[in-house]
């Protein structure tokens, strides 16, 4: 290693780091924007200049020139496509600073990688093409900036030799940017004329704009104000792993995501409260006096309280509050809409429960910043709901610790992240209910009727022969003397369902409601049938977690549409067809059948009385009957 290289790398031990994400619509400059700041900076090598020609003239669309987007644009279906698909990070460096820069997708489709690259962001630099103006997409990307709590934004007005470099477009976008992030909340924004191609006012002034008067982007990159001043205060290290490698020693491993800890220090284990003293901090290298933020260690506790993945360690003297029902602000990632009622999985630091949105406040439209009502949040829209959770978890609002305050949906079935909720503060009018210990269980009560409890869930289209192979099933469970009880959706809907209608979040609502009491009954001892078309596989499959896998029993009655419409006592086909019936199943409203249900029932070829000896086949199988 040369002397003088040795020198610049000690030297830049001591420079601050920047981690900046760049965004705004699609076509607006991102990856060029980028390609030159890396090639202005004088990081792009020599080998690295003879792929970026070559590559240029087979996929490049800057003619002679090198196309430096290709510097970023890393996927080939992004190179084929000329957007930006993935979160590409890049790393340069100025004598003045480090930077880590995200080059965040700019479609709408892909909002959620642009959520990833912004959620560890200390600034933000937001691209608008001086052709088109403020879009849509700039908006939105203002306002999840926003909620991030990203402080410090750069408006690059990009491509401004399209415009003849005119003074007037350029501050007329400032003028519409400025307005609307002040009403938006954004306190710093600077605003820059550039043009990434031509490497206009990115590094080095450019004479084409002797009226701009302000700084180059890179000289705002260098100058911006890092976050590390309101870095999170307070010790809070949620636990990722209990490490036990021999009998003597029990560790608790995780990242220190606030404050600072030292051995002595007290500290809470929540949710359960206890505390203990640190008598170890254990790393990879040995132990260590003290721990601090960022950094991934396993600490040992004088006290042996119980400490679980999930549970976090606290200050004992400011811990993080504990809570299971929040007001939070959504962002929406998912191509099936968020509707109230609706199971998710709802990861919290470390811990992973159950939880739904039970109510959606307003969504928020990301133009005029206006709340309007809804009642659903679709793909990449943004609202304020209320998000409530199965047990207590420990968690700071998101604009204390944005590590305990930021939380993630995931769709139990596909196991997919679909939204991000940040964590405002906690509804305590609930927060003060704790589940009471009840000494008589479900098994103590099974036994008395010398039978196993479960849920049978007949699921179908109207019409399609529910309720009368639930009927047989029950005066058959009668008469082997088992004590059962039927709940018919039609039924219900005249009583504890009778305010909902037939939209998907109605319907969502209904079939909790149904689960949550047919848990109940199991929970009394009784073989509960459940008679509900219950559309949706999600809401299914939730009220087989609910009661338990092996308790659970779920019956396809297959039905074809045409012959569930033949059967049509009712009227309700018909009346559907006509418009008379909004919302039907079948006609306006889909069914998702089962995929892999216990019992599968096609009536066509099983008349009602061999379906329940298929049905009772299973309870037996499951062991429910003797």
């Amino acid at each position: 290693m040369t002397q003088a290289l040795e020198d610049y790398l000690i030297g830049q031990q001591d420079v601050a780091q920047l981690r900046f994400l760049t965004c705004g619509s699609v076509d607006d400059g991102k990856s060029t924007l980028i390609g030159r700041l890396l090639y202005d900076a004088g990081h792009v090598l020599d080998d690295q200049h003879a792929a970026l020609t070559a590559d240029s003239r087979r996929a490049g669309t800057t003619g002679a020139e090198p196309d430096l987007a290709l510097l970023v644009d890393g996927l080939q279906a992004e190179r084929e496509q000329g957007i930006t698909i993935d979160v590409a990070y890049r790393y340069f460096a100025t004598d003045r600073r480090r930077f880590v820069v995200a080059d965040t997708p700019g479609h709408e489709q892909y909002t959620r990688n642009m959520v990833t690259g912004a959620s560890t962001a200390d600034a933000a630099v937001i691209l608008v093409d001086a052709t088109k103006g403020l879009l849509v997409q700039t908006r939105r990307h203002s306002h999840v900036v926003r909620l991030l709590e990203i402080g410090e934004v750069i408006l690059a007005v990009n491509k401004l030799d399209a415009v003849g470099y005119s003074r007037e477009v350029f501050e007329q976008i400032s003028d519409d940017y400025t307005r609307f992030a002040r009403d938006l909340g954004l306190a710093s924004v600077t605003c820059v004329p550039v043009s990434a191609l031509r490497g206009d006012n990115i590094a080095e002034r450019s004479p084409h704009t002797p009226w701009y008067e302000g700084p180059t982007l890179l000289e705002c990159l260098e100058t911006v104000p890092t976050d590390g001043g309101s870095a999170p205060q307070d010790f809070r290290l949620p636990v990722q792993h209990v490490s036990r490698p021999d009998a003597e020693f029990r560790g608790y491993a995780g990242m220190v995501v606030g404050g600072a800890i030292r051995p002595g220090d007290r500290v809470r284990a929540l949710p359960s409260g206890r505390e203990a003293r640190i008598a170890r901090i254990v790393t990879w290298d040995g132990d260590v006096d003290e721990a601090v933020l960022g950094q991934s260690v396993t600490v040992t506790l004088t006290e042996g309280i119980d400490v679980s993945r999930g549970d976090v360690l606290c200050s004992a003297d400011r811990p993080a509050s504990v809570a299971t029902h929040f007001e939070a602000r959504m962002i929406w990632m998912s191509e099936q809409p968020l509707v109230a009622g609706r199971r998710y999985l709802v990861k919290v630091g470390t811990c992973v429960v159950g939880g739904a949105v039970t109510e959606l406040r307003h969504a928020i439209d990301v133009n005029t910043l206006e709340q309007k009502p809804a009642v659903q949040l679709g793909l990449n829209e943004i609202g304020v709901c209320d998000l409530a959770l199965d047990r207590p978890v420990a968690y700071d609002p998101y604009e204390e610790n944005p590590d305990l305050g930021g939380v993630l949906l995931i769709d139990p079935e596909t196991q997919e992240t679909i939204g991000v909720a940040l964590l405002g503060s906690a509804l305590t009018q609930a927060n003060h209910l704790h589940w009471q210990r009840i000494d008589v269980d479900k098994r103590a009560r099974a036994a008395l009727s010398d039978q196993r409890p479960c849920v049978v869930w007949l699921t179908g289209v109207p019409g399609a022969g529910k309720s009368t192979i639930a009927n047989i099933l029950e005066r058959y469970l009668h008469g082997l003397g088992k004590h059962t009880y039927l709940l018919d959706g039609d039924n219900i809907r005249h009583g504890l369902n009778r305010d909902l209608g037939f939209a998907e979040a109605d319907r969502v609502e209904n079939v909790r409601r149904i689960a949550e009491v047919a848990r109940l009954m199991v929970d009394a001892g009784l073989i509960v049938l459940v008679s509900a078309i219950s559309p949706f596989r999600a809401e299914r499959n939730m009220a087989r977690r609910m009661v338990g896998e092996d308790e659970f029993c779920e019956v396809f009655v297959d039905t074809p549409l045409a012959v569930a419409e033949q059967r049509d006592r009712k009227g309700l086909y018909r009346k559907a067809r006509a418009g008379a019936i909004r919302d039907f199943t079948g006609i306006d409203s889909r069914y998702e059948p089962p995929e892999r249900p216990d019992v599968w029932i096609e009536t066509s070829a099983h008349s009602p009385e061999r379906a329940v000896e298929l049905i009772v086949e299973r309870l037996r199988f499951m062991g429910v009957l003797s």
